[in-house]
């Protein structure tokens, strides 16, 4: 009897535990609609509720199906400083793409094998339970949980994981859904916009048109003083339009990329400049599988478009390298010529249209680092963040 007691005494505290951790994952996963955001609270909660320091959050883009890295907690020295390991395939992820993680007995414990090889800088840290993350059959990603000593896992913890998987599943589902309502929001505003041109431009420039034809047939007629009279008000309709004009496009101006990701339009501009030369570009891409918000995809666009044309026409640079990376936190897009150069200090801040170039890091919430001399080349470094701040 004392036995019973005692064993229904554990499972009350277990059950109670195991609450007590989904309730704190599920409050975790509630303080953003940002995906970025929720994973990364959500993860740091579940590593300090097994005590673990370290794990990762992968996720399968929804257009090409290649992972990228979702979220990250304190990685080890030797992937925090080379993002590139943490680009691609590797055991964990073959598996689960293959089907053979699907459900909560699936639940391994494995040796990474992006730790595998690496003698220094991985804090001891070799194996991680790997967590799939499914909607009904669509794979997600997955969640890995690493430590340095993992020991077996007992049938409660594998329930709990596999559950914890689950409720990440539903807050992926849910911000995929949360911004494909905010694309559709951002089609109908552009056709809105479309046919406010067509009753606003369209009626203007007719009305200019109207009174261009009066002053035509009053100059005809030698009614000089009222046909300069009608020139004066086709210039003020003129002006007009010219507002409405600036003003429609600078609404449509966020969308520079027309449907591809940022590292699609990157390659094919890249591919543009290397054909015009006389420049030879290169370019490399880490961690771009990662969906980005649209307007920072618009904006470093911009920023590489001016940047490039800057090599080319002010530096006369003949080797350009451009690198786009993609992490959890954060995106850099680094270029780097050999052209002239110049010293910053001694120039106008508006050469080479630096000032356009730290507005729009600047709008982006991001900052812009100029490192340049006379012919040394130019160098210059925007890094933007991608995730809000949020309680810890």
């Amino acid at each position: 009897m004392a036995k019973r007691k005692e064993d229904v005494a554990v499972s009350s505290r277990r059950s109670v535990r195991e609450l007590a951790i989904l309730n704190e994952v599920a409050r975790a996963l509630n303080t953003s609609v940002d995906l970025g955001t929720a994973l990364a609270v959500a993860l740091e909660r579940v590593g300090a509720l097994f005590s673990l320091e370290t794990g990762w959050v992968w996720l399968l883009n929804e257009a090409s199906g290649e992972p990228y890295l979702a979220a990250a907690r304190n990685l080890p020295p030797a992937l925090a400083d080379n993002p590139a390991l943490m680009e691609g395939h590797c055991w964990c992820l073959d598996s689960y793409r293959s089907g053979q993680l699907t459900d909560a007995a699936n639940i391994n414990v494995i040796t990474c094998s992006r730790l595998r090889n690496l003698a220094e800088g991985t804090a001891g840290l070799r194996c991680h339970a790997s967590v799939p993350l499914y909607v009904r059959d669509e794979k997600l990603g997955m969640l890995n949980l690493v430590s340095a000593d993992w020991r077996e896992l007992e049938d409660g913890d594998l329930r709990l994981l596999h559950t914890i998987g689950d409720m990440l599943s539903i807050a992926v589902a849910r911000a995929r859904l949360y911004a494909r309502s905010i694309k559709l929001g951002a089609a109908e505003e552009r056709n809105r916009l479309a046919r406010e041109i067509h009753d606003t431009l369209g009626q203007g420039l007719t009305a200019v048109l109207l009174e261009l034809e009066v002053v035509d047939a009053l100059l005809d007629a030698g009614e000089q003083e009222r046909g300069q009279r009608g020139v004066r008000r086709a210039m003020a309709l003129a002006r007009e339009n010219l507002d409405e004009t600036r003003r429609s496009v600078l609404d449509l101006r966020a969308a520079p990329l027309e449907g591809r990701s940022l590292a699609e339009a990157l390659v094919e501009l890249v591919a543009r400049f290397r054909r015009e030369g006389p420049s030879e570009v290169d370019l490399d891409l880490v961690g771009a599988s990662r969906p980005l918000p649209p307007r920072v995809e618009a904006g470093l666009f911009r920023i590489a478009q001016e940047v490039l044309n800057n090599a080319r026409r002010h530096a006369a640079a003949t080797r350009v390298r451009m690198v786009l990376t993609c992490l959890p936190e954060k995106i850099s897009l680094c270029v780097e010529d050999d052209g002239c150069g110049f010293s910053p200090e001694a120039v106008d801040g508006d050469r080479f249209g630096l000032v356009g170039l730290n507005e729009r890091a600047r709008l982006l919430g991001g900052t812009m680092e100029l490192q340049s001399d006379v012919d040394t080349g130019t160098r210059i470094n925007v890094v933007v963040p991608l995730e809000e701040e949020y309680d810890r």
